[in-house]
C-alpha cells in the first residue's frame, strides 16, 4: 500500500511508503494508527469473515467453514513472514520481489517503512494476505478437503498474491509504473481472490443437491454481527491504507462508510423490486458490496463519488450473486466472485472515472487513466486464474480437493475435524 504522498509524485520510483527510508524520523501518531488499523483489518477475518461465511453454510459445515478463515490467519502468517513479504516487496523487478527480506532479515525495531516502522507495514500487509486468501473459502464451502485448504492457501500466496502485490504496490511493479490507481486492494485482494474462488468452485463441481436441495443459511445473526465486524474493521482497511494518521485517512474513512451506506440502500431496493422482499441477507451483503467497490478508490474520490460508487456497487453486485451467477453455471456457495471480483471491477473502473482533482492534487485524463485502470483488472483476473488453476490442478492431482460424497453429506465438521454443533 503507497502512501498518498508519493501517488501524487506522477507515481515515480523514486520514493514509496514501504521502502526502509534511514533519514525518515519515526511518527507516533501515524504508528499508533497503523497499529489499529492493523487490529482492525485483522478482526475483518477473525471472527469479521469467519462469521458472515459460518452463518450463511448449513448447520453442519459451519465449523468447518469458520476455521478456514481461523486456518488462514495461521497459515498466511507463517509464509508472509518467511518469504511472502520479500516477494511482494522486495526490491525485485517489474513481475516479483526479490529474497533480500527473507524472514524480514534486515528489519529491525529501527527499520522505517515512510513514518512507520517497517515491521509494523510488514504485518498490516499480511492481514490483507490473509482476508484474500479467506475470501476464496467462500466459493468453496461445503465441500473442500481441509489438507487441500492448507496446501492451496500457502501456494496461492506465494504464487499468485505476492506476485499480484508486487505489481500493483512496489515502485518496480509494472502496473505501479503504469500508473494503476488501487488505494487499499481493490485489484490486489478483492479481483484476485474472487477470481481465485470462482476458478476453485468449477473444479471442485457443484455440491451434492445444488439446485434440488435446500442450501439455506442455517444462521443469519452470526452472518449479521460476521458483515458488522467486517464494516467496521473496514475503516482500518482503507484509511489504514494513507500509511499516516492524516487528513487522507479520514477523508477514506468518509467514504467507505458513505458507499457502504449507499449500496446497502441500492441493493435492498432493487432485491424489493426483483424478489417482493428486502432481506437482511440482501444488506449485509450490499454493505460488503459497497466497501468492495470503494476500496480501489477510497483516498481518491470525493464524497460525491462515493455516493455514485456505491449505488452502482449494490446494484451491480446484487445482479453478479445473482444473474450472472445463473450465467456462468458455478456452485459459488456464498458468492466470493459475485461480490468480490465483480465489486472489485467496478470501483477499479470507476476509480478512473470519479478520481477528484480536489483530493488527488492533480488533475486525471480519464481515457487514458481508464485504459490502465482496465489493463490492470485483465492482467490480474487472466494471472489469478490460470495460476489458480494450476495450483488447485496439482493438489488435486496428488492429495485430492473434494472430500467423498458420504463425507459431504455427512458434513465437514464431522468428517474433516471430528466435532459437530449440536
Amino acid at each position: 500500500m503507497k502512501k498518498i504522498i508519493y501517488l501524487l509524485a506522477a507515481f515515480a520510483c523514486s520514493g514509496s511508503a514501504w521502502a526502509a527510508d534511514t533519514t525518515a524520523v519515526i511518527n507516533s501518531g501515524d504508528t499508533a494508527w497503523i497499529l489499529v488499523s492493523t487490529l482492525l483489518v485483522l478482526m475483518m477475518t477473525i471472527p469479521g469473515l469467519a462469521l458472515f461465511y459460518g452463518g450463511m453454510v448449513r448447520k453442519k459445515n459451519v465449523l468447518a467453514t469458520m476455521g478456514h478463515s481461523f486456518s488462514a490467519a495461521a497459515m498466511v502468517t507463517v509464509v508472509w513472514v518467511i518469504v511472502g513479504y520479500s516477494l511482494a516487496f522486495g526490491d525485485g523487478g517489474l513481475w516479483l520481489g526479490d529474497m533480500s527480506k527473507l524472514l524480514l532479515e534486515g528489519i529491525t525495531t529501527d527499520t522505517l517503512s515512510g513514518t512507520i516502522p517497517e515491521v509494523l507495514f510488514a504485518i498490516f500487509q499480511m492481514t490483507f494476505a490473509i482476508i484474500a486468501v479467506a475470501i476464496i473459502s467462500g466459493s468453496v464451502a461445503d465441500r473442500i478437503k481441509f489438507s487441500a485448504w492448507m496446501v492451496f492457501m500457502a501456494l496461492w500466496v506465494l504464487i499468485v498474491y505476492a506476485p499480484v502485490t508486487h505489481w500493483v504496490w512496489a515502485p518496480t511493479g509494472w502496473l505501479f509504473a503504469e500508473g494503476a490507481l488501487d488505494f487499499a486492494g481493490g485489484t490486489v485482494v478483492h479481483i484476485n481472490s474472487g477470481v481465485a474462488g470462482l476458478v476453485l468452485a468449477y473444479m471442485l463441481g457443484k455440491r451434492i443437491g445444488y439446485g434440488r436441495e435446500s442450501m439455506a443459511p442455517h444462521n443469519l445473526v452470526l452472518s449479521v454481527i460476521g458483515a458488522s465486524l467486517i464494516w467496521i474493521g473496514w475503516f482500518g482497511f482503507n484509511g489504514g491504507s494513507a500509511l499516516a494518521a492524516n487528513g487522507s485517512a479520514a477523508y477514506a474513512i468518509m467514504t467507505t462508510q458513505v458507499a457502504a451506506a449507499a449500496a446497502t440502500l441500492s441493493w435492498l431496493f432493487f432485491e424489493r423490486i426483483l424478489h417482493g422482499k428486502a432481506s437482511i441477507l440482501g444488506a449485509v451483503s450490499g454493505a460488503v458490496a459497497g466497501l468492495v467497490v470503494i476500496t480501489p478508490a477510497a483516498g481518491f474520490v470525493d464524497i460525491k463519488g462515493a455516493l455514485i460508487m456505491g449505488l452502482i456497487g449494490g446494484a451491480v453486485c446484487l445482479w453478479g450473486t445473482n444473474g450472472l451467477k445463473r450465467l456462468l453455471k458455478a456452485d459459488d456457495a456464498l458468492d466470493a466472485f459475485g461480490l468480490h471480483a465483480v465489486g472489485g471491477i467496478v470501483g477499479a473502473v470507476l476509480t478512473a472515472v470519479f478520481a477528484s482533482e480536489m483530493i488527488m492534487g492533480r488533475q486525471i485524463d480519464l481515457i487514458p487513466q481508464l485504459v490502465t485502470q482496465i489493463e490492470g483488472v485483465v492482467a490480474v483476473m487472466i494471472y489469478s486464474a490460470i495460476m489458480t488453476f494450476i495450483i488447485a490442478k496439482v493438489i488435486d492431482i496428488t492429495i485430492g480437493l473434494r472430500v467423498g460424497d458420504e463425507e459431504e453429506r455427512m458434513g465437514l465438521d464431522l468428517s474433516q475435524h471430528g466435532e459437530r454443533v449440536e
